[in-house]
């Protein structure tokens, strides 16, 4: 590596891992050694002495158990919908696609709510007595994420080879069993590996088990939210954060290396759909009763919210610009959604420009062992965030940027750079594999013409990502708006974001709290599908791969 490529190389490279650095590894590292060294001294036995009590391990086992069932579900109902919605061709294929991906950007808060509009005493599925089950968070979660299936499977149906069925089916094999011996072998990286990224998200699905199971049914991550600001614990919570760091990394790792199993960098002509079959018709039944159980729990939170007292009324509306009854809330619901937008903002900009550069980084040429290195390690180092959820990343925060010089608790800037952290790996994940395509010839055709890096980046390098960029952009805001876990450690009480007042509305009693927290889901929501619809228009194929 000459020493050129070196100082530019480290030039590029030196924002994002200061940024990771200081908003990242510090707290991070703070929160380990809250739970390994608590007096000072390294002591592992206060870990095990915490994962040892009676309510850890239940909440260890809550957190299994949810998880694995919402995975199984989630793979039931996503499975034959990512057939029908990649391979077979039919009127409003697409728009559906488009529906069905808008659940899993959905913030977390916003789905507990309309699972608990749905099934509660006043719901339409009241009489079932599931409100406050385990069934309900399981329901809940396998919602948010069905939609990882449908995307990362469905990819893969979709640039299937099919020369091998073809010829199982001339030699006799019939449907089933081509799809037994074929098909299911050749889906089975994708398939493992959806499953794995589902079970990580329903792991960390902090709102929707908070919202929906309360302090009764805890996962580890709403027990570390208990420890920390009820209890104030901190080191069972570190300790409980540094076993699920340890399980998510793992859970990353294994995902990671089916991803590149599924997808080995081949490049594979995508299937043409084709018209469905009489063989179809169970398929396309079963995406219609998902199409259900992704629109009811919406349909019924959006009628909620327009009834008032038994009557049709935008009264629930209307209050948003109050503070809810008996003083629920500091400042209005219209104030908490205008710093919303203004946090989302800040974190879309954020997270766009460490992962711009973080991308270019990893993506440029290598012409050297020593330089391939260096990106590698740069690559891993800037992957770290995928591996700690957004409820230790708060958590970290609280416990480490309190003191000179990093006493960041009155920041403005605090809960955008949290919730930009969050939206990193989304980010990545969308510009990597574009800047990858990318030619590395032309931009060393352009410099051999008098281009300089400037000139070269906007003639050769931004003309191909616009679009992911944008696409990057939609993600970025629509995780920031809607992000809940890393937030609720580090929102102030003046300055709520609207996931925390919706909860706080809704452990408020009072039919006006109640509503105005209906209305306030559907106002979210609806923000959040819009942005997640206009970038489905872009059709970045690289989003789905996350």
């Amino acid at each position: 590596m000459t020493l050129r490529r070196a100082a530019g190389l480290l030039a590029l490279a030196l924002g994002p891992v200061l940024v990771l650095g200081v908003f990242f590894v510090l707290p991070v590292g703070g929160m380990l050694a809250r739970g390994l060294w608590p007096d000072g001294a390294f002591d592992p036995g206060a870990v095990a002495e915490v994962l040892t009590r009676p309510r850890v391990r239940r909440v260890l086992g809550n957190t299994a158990w949810f998880a694995a069932s919402a995975t199984v579900l989630s793979l039931a109902l996503g499975l034959p919908a990512a057939y029908a919605l990649h391979r077979l061709a039919f009127p409003l294929r697409r728009v559906l696609r488009a529906v069905l991906l808008v659940p899993f950007v959905l913030p977390t808060v916003v789905v507990g709510v309309a699972f608990k509009q749905l099934l509660g005493e006043s719901g339409p599925l009241g009489s079932l007595g599931l409100d406050g089950t385990p069934v309900a968070v399981i329901l809940g979660l396998a919602f948010f994420n069905v939609s990882v299936v449908i995307r990362v499977v469905g990819s893969a149906w979709e640039s299937l080879d099919q020369r091998p069925a073809e010829a199982a089916a001339a030699l006799g094999a019939s449907p089933v069993q081509v799809f037994r011996t074929v098909t299911i072998p050749a889906l089975r990286p994708a398939i493992v590996s959806a499953a794995s990224v589902v079970f990580l998200f329903c792991a960390a699905g902090f709102g929707v088990v908070l919202t929906l199971g309360g302090l009764r049914y805890a996962t580890v991550e709403t027990e570390i939210y208990l420890l920390t600001t009820n209890l104030l614990d901190l080191q069972a919570a570190a300790a409980l954060s540094i076993l699920q760091l340890v399980v998510v990394s793992v859970l990353l790792a294994v995902a990671g290396r089916l991803r590149a199993v599924a997808d080995p960098g081949v490049s594979r002509v995508v299937a043409r759909p084709r018209r469905p079959r009489l063989v179809d018709v169970p398929v396309l039944g079963a995406t219609v009763l998902l199409l259900l159980f992704v629109g009811v729990p919406v349909l019924t939170l959006v009628a909620g919210s327009l009834q008032v007292e038994g009557e049709w009324s935008l009264g629930n509306y209307r209050a948003l610009g109050g503070t809810g009854d008996q003083q629920a809330l500091l400042v209005p619901v219209t104030e908490a959604l205008a710093f919303s937008l203004r946090t989302a903002v800040d974190a879309t900009w954020m997270s766009l420009l460490l992962g711009l550069l973080v991308g270019v980084v990893v993506t440029r040429r290598s012409r050297s062992r020593g330089e391939r290195r260096v990106r590698a390690a740069l690559d891993g180092f800037f992957m770290l965030p995928l591996g700690v959820s957004a409820v230790t990343v708060g958590f970290g925060f609280l416990i480490t940027l309190d003191r000179p010089p990093l006493d960041l608790r009155d920041s403005a800037l605090l809960v955008p750079v949290a919730q930009a952290l969050v939206a990193l790996p989304l980010v990545v994940r969308t510009l990597v594999p574009v800047l990858q395509g990318i030619d590395d010839r032309q931009r060393q055709a352009a410099a051999s013409l008098g281009a300089g890096p400037l000139r070269t980046a906007l003639t050769v390098d931004l003309p191909v990502i616009w679009k992911p960029l944008l696409a990057a952009a939609g993600f970025a805001f629509a995780v920031s708006l809607g992000e809940f876990g890393a937030t609720s450690f580090l929102a102030r009480d003046d300055r709520p974001t609207v996931p925390i007042v919706i909860f706080r509305l809704i452990g408020h009693p009072g039919a006006m709290n109640y509503g105005m927290a209906l209305a306030a889901s559907v106002v979210l929501a609806a923000t959040t599908a819009l942005v997640m619809l206009l970038v489905e228009r872009l059709r970045v194929p690289s989003v789905g791969a996350f």
